[in-house]
């Protein structure tokens, strides 16, 4: 049976031939092609106007997002040889930049599969399915993973936001192997155990190591503080790399346990100690009690979810760069990290510009960085770069 086709209005499919594989209901044309009816997760045909072939993908037409290219390889649609082929060519992306099996092993579009993630601990797989249509494949896609990687157990954590636009339940659920009580993974030498309900997202903040790679020139002998710190991926980084202490703070008391455990087992809970509480009266209570760090670590969650709320989430940014520059002493450095992708990179900046003149302060920027490459950037899909790091030294103003 061939694939239903959706075919779009004129001139809509520039972006799609750019490189791109989202498309809009509002870009198909629903008079020759009607989106209702077609099933959620569906395969389908993408055409230009003129009926000219796009490429295969699926679709969801209770979505805004109603269509995902996923092959424009005619012979090849979404099926279980294309997951495997896929996964192997991820695979050795990974394999070639990483000496141990820790890292993203599937970053969605950037790789080929959009609406599907997978994070590696070792013999272990978490992944995250977000779309209709990989749900639809869920069954092929556990079968491709043991294939290609043979691992002792899959989790589905299939808890994400997202699943709401495309109509999808929310669940955990093992879809192989036995998982370990605890997953257990490794950075830079670290030793990290996850906390016993799984954590946040996938468990792990792969996405940031490369940053935290950069943090030995800047916290050694210093006192740091760590907000919104998880389990202690920065924290415990800083300590290691010499800081003489470290505060971290954390709104969930499971997360800084967790953190505790993971100072305790690598050596380091001397140096470390915790704050629970919401990151902004957290800072207010330091400020009142008269505390000062050289360094400062800011790395929210995403306070820009949708392009509507970009200005309520710059003044949140905003606000609270303003506070963590308020706890630094003389000469300090802050470090800014913002993973919302709807956040431009000179937004953020500008944003903690704003925060540097409210406070009577001056900025130098040291570095930047991005997401590490086993998140990979597509670079006709701007939606990939998301995550945005600023190390700033900060000054009185001159």
């Amino acid at each position: 049976m061939s694939d239903a086709v959706l075919r779009l209005k004129k001139n809509q499919e520039r972006r799609l031939r750019a490189g791109h594989c989202w498309v809009y209901s509002n870009e198909v044309d629903t008079a020759a092609t009607p989106l209702k009816g077609l099933t959620p997760g569906q395969a389908v045909t993408l055409e230009d106007a003129k009926g000219h072939w796009l490429g295969h993908g699926y679709a969801n037409p209770h979505s805004l997002i109603c269509a995902r290219v996923v092959s424009r390889d005619r012979d090849h649609g979404l099926d279980g040889s294309l997951l495997v082929h896929r996964l192997n060519i991820a695979l050795g992306l990974r394999e070639r930049l990483y000496p141990a099996p820790y890292y993203r092993l599937v970053f969605g579009e950037s790789d080929g599969l959009p609406g599907l993630v997978a994070d590696r601990f070792g013999d272990h797989l978490v992944v995250q399915i977000t779309t209709a249509g990989m749900e639809a494949m869920k069954t092929e896609i556990i079968a491709a993973l043991c294939k290609v990687l043979n691992p002792l157990s899959i989790q589905l954590r299939n808890d994400n936001e997202i699943r709401k636009l495309e109509g999808l339940e929310r669940y955990h659920e093992t879809a192989w192997g036995t998982p370990p009580q605890s997953i257990e993974l490794e950075e830079a030498g670290l030793r990290f155990q996850l906390p016993s309900d799984g954590g946040q997202k996938t468990g792990w903040y792969y996405d940031q190591a490369d940053n935290r790679a950069r943090l030995g020139r800047y916290v050694a002998g210093k006192r740091v503080l760590d907000l919104f710190s998880y389990i202690g991926a920065w924290g415990l980084r800083a300590v290691a790399a010499g800081a003489a202490e470290v505060v971290s703070a954390d709104a969930s008391q499971t997360a800084l346990d967790a953190l505790a455990e993971n100072a305790a087992r690598n050596g380091l809970g001397d140096r470390i100690r915790s704050r629970q509480g919401d990151a902004f009266e957290v800072m207010k209570a330091l400020k009142d009690e008269g505390e000062r760090f050289d360094v400062v670590m800011l790395d929210p969650p995403a306070f820009i979810k949708r392009r509507k709320d970009m200005e309520e989430g710059a003044l949140a940014y905003r606000r609270l760069n303003q506070m963590g520059l308020r706890l630094l002493s003389k000469d300090g450095i802050l470090i800014s990290s913002s993973c919302s992708h709807h956040m431009p990179e000179d937004r953020l900046l500008a944003e903690i510009q704003r925060a540097a003149r409210s406070t009577d302060r001056s900025l130098q920027l040291l570095e930047r960085g991005q997401q590490g490459p086993d998140h990979p950037v597509h670079p006709a899909i701007p939606e990939t770069a998301y995550l945005k790091t600023f190390f700033l030294r900060v000054l009185p103003t001159f």
